[in-house]
Parts: C-alpha cells; sequence; structure tokens
C-alpha cells in the first residue's frame, strides 16, 4: 500500500512540476515579448499606456509560480547545513517545526489573498479597464495554493533524505562538479 501512495505521489509531483515549467516558461515569452514590443514602440517615439502595469502583473506572476515550483523541487531559501548538524532526534522535531511554520504561513497568505479578492470586487486595471483587478491578483491565493501543495509533495523524499543526513544543497552541487569534472575529461 505504501508503495502505491509513492507511487501516485511521484507521478503527481512529476506532472505539476512539468505544468508549473511550462507556466513559468511561457509566463517569462510573454513578459519577454511584451518588453520587446515596449522598448521597440518608444525607440518609434510612442510608448503603451498599459506596459509598465502589464510588465508588473506579469513579473509577479513569475515570482508566484515559479516559487511554487521552487518548493517542489525544494530549491527555495533553506538551511541544510544546520538542520543536518543537529542530531537525529533534534533534527526530525527542527523539520516538523519548519514546515508547520512555512505551511501556516502559505495557509494565512492563501486566507488573506481570498479577502484581497473580495475588497477587490469591481475593480478594474487603470490602464486596461477591461481586466478585472481580481483577476491579476488571484495569482496570491492560486500561488499560495500550489506552494502548499508543492511543499506536501516533496516533503516524503526530502523528510527521508534529510533525516538520513543527506542535504540536497551540498547533493545538488557534488553533482555540478562530477558533470564539469567529466566534461573536462571529454575536452
Amino acid at each position: 500500500m505504501a508503495k502505491e501512495i509513492a507511487t501516485v505521489l511521484a507521478a503527481a509531483r512529476r506532472s505539476l512540476e512539468w505544468l508549473l515549467e511550462w507556466v513559468v516558461i511561457i509566463l517569462m515569452i510573454a513578459l519577454t515579448i511584451v518588453v520587446i514590443a515596449a522598448v521597440l514602440v518608444r525607440l518609434a517615439g510612442d510608448s503603451f499606456s498599459w506596459y509598465d502595469e502589464v510588465a508588473a502583473i506579469q513579473l509577479s506572476w513569475i515570482t508566484y509560480y515559479g516559487a511554487a515550483l521552487a518548493a517542489l523541487k525544494r530549491r527555495h531559501i533553506g538551511f541544510d547545513s544546520v538542520l543536518l548538524s543537529f542530531p537525529p532526534r533534534l533534527r526530525r522535531l527542527a523539520l516538523i517545526l519548519a514546515e508547520a511554520i512555512v505551511l501556516g504561513f502559505f495557509i494565512l497568505m492563501a486566507w488573506a489573498g481570498m479577502l484581497v479578492l473580495e475588497i477587490l470586487e469591481g475593480d478594474r486595471l487603470v490602464s486596461l479597464t477591461w481586466v478585472p483587478v481580481q483577476l491579476t491578483q488571484s495569482v496570491i491565493p492560486i500561488g499560495a495554493a500550489l506552494f502548499i501543495i508543492c511543499e506536501l509533495l516533496s516533503l516524503p523524499d526530502y523528510w527521508r533524505r534529510t533525516m538520513a543526513g543527506i542535504s540536497l544543497e551540498h547533493a545538488e552541487i557534488e553533482e555540478e562538479v562530477e558533470q564539469e569534472m567529466q566534461n573536462a575529461e571529454r575536452r
């Protein structure tokens, strides 16, 4: 039974990772297009009235969805070295406390984001009056919910590695060093 659950969680994690990667890529491409278009129009002596507002919204969306992706890959700010310096029992307690604090923060953020959406009902962007502000700010509760889901999906593997004394930060660095050594040998 545990193996089936692990398989389902791994599949969900891979699917969500794929989806978030494509969302972030599409958002980055869209922002790049908007910035290039705005620069070209400005060079031609004109400007888009909506550029600043839309670019700021796009950047915040990239930040929220990118943060969820970072949480899924456990690449957000962490303190593996500090956590791994604790004895196993204290490490377990510290990890539980850290996860509870992170999850609590994002639960609060999702709840506050929903309240913000209620307050913004009926408001429209200044430069694009047909776009509801609720749409642009929906990234707050959606991003928080995605972060929670990603944190929970990545927790079993993180727990296993941390309890085994394996640092995700150091493992990534060691993989990069190994890859560079192999590249150097090929040259």
